[in-house]
């Protein structure tokens, strides 16, 4: 709750010019900020900003706001391993165990029928080389 006006400090320091702070331009406009609003933050206020504001500057340029990275992916090696444990009838639905990308690494010996979300070109190209196809 704010005092009332006849109680303030500046009352009592009408007419005094500095009102305490002692020569005139020590505590006029804005030279003992150090300037006025985010002034000098790549300058005087650089620790002030990395710890109050350490996001400030900081830009990642490599990062688009709205990429997702892929959590989980198979390479076209593990697929007849894949295949020894869940699949059936020429058929390996990756999207179903939670892969979301085939890759192209390793060599596949069967021909399936592989449903994923999304595959490199090399890993199409190795499972049609061993007669399958990719369903997205």
């Amino acid at each position: 709750m704010p005092l009332p006006t006849r109680h303030r400090k500046v009352r009592k320091l009408r007419g005094s010019r500095t009102h305490g702070w002692g020569v005139v331009g020590q505590h006029r406009k804005h030279g003992m900020q150090g300037g006025r609003g985010r002034a000098g933050l790549h300058k005087h206020k650089v620790q002030w900003m990395l710890k109050y504001m350490p996001d400030h500057f900081r830009k990642d340029p490599m990062k688009p706001p709205t990429s997702r990275p892929v959590r989980r992916w198979l390479n076209v090696g593990q697929l007849d391993d894949l295949y020894a444990r869940v699949g059936s009838g020429g058929q390996l639905d990756l999207r179903g165990l939670g892969y979301e990308k085939l890759l192209g690494a390793g060599s596949v010996r069967g021909s399936y029928t592989i449903t994923v979300d999304s595959y490199s070109a090399r890993a199409k190209e190795k499972v049609e080389a061993a007669g399958g196809r990719i369903v997205t």
